[in-house]
């Protein structure tokens, strides 16, 4: 029996990866309206109450207006906007972020698609507050970059089209210079945290990527906290997860250089503890496609989870 899906939002830049991703699958019914059709509050609602699963890929108030649609046909939902992010009666949409957290994805109505810098920092902080090494209140400072499809269609034609007035010809620049990004929330919410983190973004002049990076004073975790300590916290938390993989210590200290197109094409996460060897910094860094774990993958992730699959 294959699952009736809707893409509400397809035509957007997760929609269309998310649609690339199940166009060949046998197991799934894409429903769809085409490009004029997207808009049409009543073709929407037809989909949308017609689908056993929606994802939606829209701005936050058009995905609770959704929600709303189709809340009588008791339709189950992936949001892959913000708005939903630190509802409690919605699953966040991060299988590895506690033991057995896939099967609530697989058993729920309503799951969350976290963000793309919430899934690199809520890998790295959560184990580490969850085992006790981190303090809820620990200052923490996130610094990342994503690539450029992260910012949507208006943002990929000022990075892509050089007759688009509002061109941007820079290699690389920062945003959200206020300190509000929209995805703190979230990670306060999923860390535990009781102190807000300071999360600096910034984009490249590359379409798919991301660093995140959150450097740590080794004393700030205690007396006893160490390089090898913290790695093994995370190596710990991710035993047997095929997603999210905790890099070696020993090859960590072999890269020179880390590339934010690594993960590209890829649904996958790797995670790294740098640091020169008894030293008291370090830095943890999480490798992902932006689009990837990051957006589209994680939502075929959940999709698939829901279905009753593996991820």
């Amino acid at each position: 029996m294959t699952a009736k899906t809707f893409i509400d939002g397809e035509h957007g830049t997760t929609g269309l990866q998310i649609r690339e991703r199940l166009a060949s699958r046998n197991d799934i019914e894409l429903l769809s309206l085409s490009h004029d059709e997207r808009r049409c509050l009543e073709g929407r609602t037809r989909l949308l109450c017609e689908a056993d699963i929606a994802i939606l890929c829209l701005p936050d108030d058009a995905a609770r207006e959704s929600v709303e649609l189709a809340r009588a046909a008791d339709t189950r939902m992936i949001d892959a906007s913000t708005a939903h992010r630190t509802d409690e009666n919605w699953v966040f949409g991060f299988a590895e972020i506690e033991s057995g957290h896939d099967q609530k994805i697989a058993a729920a109505q309503y799951v969350s698609n976290p963000g793309c810098y919430s899934t690199g920092s809520i890998a790295l902080i959560n184990p580490l507050v969850k085992s006790g090494l981190m303090k809820p209140d620990q200052a923490i400072t996130i610094n990342a970059v994503s690539g450029y499809t992260g910012g949507g269609k208006g943002l990929i034609s000022q990075m892509e089209d050089i007759a688009n007035e509002d061109a941007i010809s820079s290699a690389f620049f920062s945003y959200s210079l206020d300190l509000n990004h929209k995805h703190i929330p979230e990670i306060i919410a999923r860390c535990g945290l009781s102190r807000r983190p300071i999360l600096t973004p910034g984009v490249g002049r590359f379409a798919q990527g991301m660093l995140v990076q959150i450097p740590l004073f080794l004393s700030d975790l205690g007396s006893s906290a160490c390089r090898e300590i913290v790695h093994e916290v995370l190596q710990t938390h991710y035993a047997g997860q095929t997603v999210v993989e905790v890099i070696a210590l020993e090859e960590s200290d072999q890269i020179k250089r880390l590339d934010p197109e690594e993960m590209v094409g890829t649904d996958d996460m790797k995670l790294f503890v740098f640091g020169a060897k008894n030293g008291g910094e370090i830095n943890l860094v999480a490798s992902l496609d932006n689009l990837g774990k990051g957006a589209s993958g994680a939502a075929v992730q959940n999709l698939n989870l829901m279905l009753g699959n593996s991820i």
